[in-house]
């Protein structure tokens, strides 16, 4: 049976959207919670779909997050060499 090879990256989303980006975190978990309906209902490709798109926001969230962070980083830097 395929449903058993759909992943809905749940831990995933929650994760991201704790530690990253809370938005697209939160898109991350809709997008994750659909895919376990989806297959309950029969859809298999709606059901890949959305594991697809969770996958995607779960990446969107973890680089927006990495790049605030590398952005905050490079500030704290900038603004210690700055003379007083």
């Amino acid at each position: 049976m395929q449903s058993q090879n759909v992943p809905n990256y749940l831990p995933q989303a929650i994760l991201t959207t704790l530690f990253c980006c809370l938005p697209f975190g939160i898109v991350a978990i809709v997008y994750a919670a659909q895919v376990n309906t989806k297959l309950q209902a029969g859809d298999y490709e709606g059901a890949m779909q959305s594991s697809k798109s969770a996958k995607t926001w779960c990446w969107v969230s973890f680089g927006s997050g990495l790049a605030v962070f590398l952005i905050y980083f490079l500030l704290v830097i900038l603004a210690s060499l700055a003379p007083q």
